[in-house]
């Protein structure tokens, strides 16, 4: 090649700068972006907050693998990972399903697939996430009613009895432990039966629950049980589960119209789920994460597992009311998953969990508004050595922004609150 083709040859452009030029644009530059090494922090932050939890290693290392979603090394595991689910759900139902989601995904596959416009609708509201689910079913056309229930309470057995009478609902949703503000609806069992004895079918966001304290969805008749995998069970976010009674299916197999969601139409999944076909690629890495999460839990048993759940909250609790600290919800009502605290005076949620994250590499929640924060004990959360770097860490937090605290006292009563159960154990 001579040099006068060398230089007048025209510039190698890329296609897409060819394209921007066509269309009068300046092309987009490639960014100059950091590692993830610094990004994150230089010593791992603990997370205590309202998920995600920290996850084994075992789950970790399964989070890792890649596999052909529709092999049969995947049915296998699809198998047992059914298998599994429906020891954690307590149910002999066939129709239990994964969601490629977080539990919001499960909720609105449950919402969704049951309720259509005209369909009369009750969601009992006591929080933030129980008032989504309602908002789920406006979406989908459902005629919905809320029964409003105020702030750090449960509704009265009358009031969903009366609300009931007055709705005639096909279906009834409502949140088993309300996050937002660590409201428990401890009397799930009778809620369901008086749904039940009209009619209707019950929806149960179990995403902070399942396997951290009982919940038997057959014994209790629940139809549909949702959850996330990043709480209780203590696996990655972004893959949850879900279960269907034989009534709940029924009603999603016998609907006329198609569900609008075609990625959380049930009757699709179940061609994953059950016939090892092709619905859309599976999180193959977040399924084997999510079986090891739920083997986890079969080793260790429900019993156990709840108990400790409740013996680590318990101790929480004490601790952080021995710190001079109040507890934000009224103990007949309180959820042992997530603790939520009263902020001190003139403090935020931000303040504090910045401070605590910068400070002690320690993960706490604020919530949606409310003057809390909030310590989950889920799943991989509610281990002794946790509690006493988290307490130890929101003592410290709490007399560095001014607010007077008993550190000596709130560490002495998460120790003696230990000791005691481990003497009645």
């Amino acid at each position: 090649m001579n040099d006068t083709a060398l230089h007048s040859a025209p510039p190698a452009t890329s296609h897409a700068s060819a394209a921007a030029a066509a269309a009068g644009a300046a092309p987009v530059p490639c960014p100059t972006v950091d590692t993830l090494d610094h990004i994150l922090p230089e010593e791992p932050l603990l997370m205590m907050g309202a998920g995600p939890v920290p996850i084994p290693d075992a789950v970790a290392k399964a989070n890792t693998v890649v596999i052909n979603h529709l092999g049969d090394t995947m049915a296998r595991v699809i198998h047992q990972v059914k298998a599994m689910a429906r020891y954690v759900f307590q149910t002999h139902s066939n129709w239990v399903l994964g969601v490629a989601g977080p539990g919001s995904a499960a909720m609105e596959m449950a919402v969704s697939n049951l309720a259509w416009p005209g369909t009369r609708v009750l969601s009992i509201v006591n929080g933030f996430f129980s008032a989504r689910m309602a908002e789920m079913a406006r979406r989908v056309g459902a005629e919905v009613t809320t029964l409003d229930v105020a702030d750090r309470s449960i509704a009265s057995l009358d009031d969903i009895a009366q609300a009931i009478e007055r709705t005639r609902p096909a279906i009834v949703t409502i949140v088993h432990g309300e996050t937002s503000n660590t409201v428990c609806n401890r009397q799930i069992r009778e809620i369901v039966q008086l749904a039940k004895a009209a009619g209707a079918l019950v929806v149960v966001d179990a995403v902070c629950t399942l396997s951290t304290m009982p919940l038997e969805m057959d014994a209790w008749g629940i139809d549909v049980v949702i959850t996330g995998g990043q709480k209780g069970l203590s696996s990655i976010p972004g893959v949850s589960l879900i279960a269907f009674s034989n009534a709940a299916w029924e009603r999603v197999r016998t609907r006329t119209a198609p569900n609008t969601h075609w990625c959380l139409d049930a009757t699709l999944a179940e061609n994953f789920w059950h016939n090892a076909g092709y619905h859309y690629t599976a999180p193959v890495s977040g399924v084997l994460a999510l079986h090891e999460a739920l083997r986890l839990v079969c080793t260790e048993t429900l019993e156990k597992r709840f108990a400790r759940h409740l013996r680590c909250s318990l101790a929480l609790q004490s601790g952080v009311s021995a710190l001079g600290l109040s507890l934000y919800t009224p103990q007949a009502c309180r959820l042992n998953s997530v603790v939520g605290i009263e902020l001190p005076a003139k403090l935020t949620a931000r303040e504090v969990c910045n401070h605590i994250s910068q400070q002690y590499q320690v993960e706490i929640a604020g919530s949606f508004g409310l003057p809390i924060v909030r310590i989950g004990q889920m799943g991989e959360q509610c281990r002794e050595h946790h509690l006493f770097r988290t307490v130890h860490a929101l003592g410290r937090t709490m007399c560095d922004l001014g607010a007077a605290v008993d550190l000596p006292a709130g560490v002495a009563a998460l120790e003696e609150s230990l000791s005691s159960s481990a003497r009645r154990a």
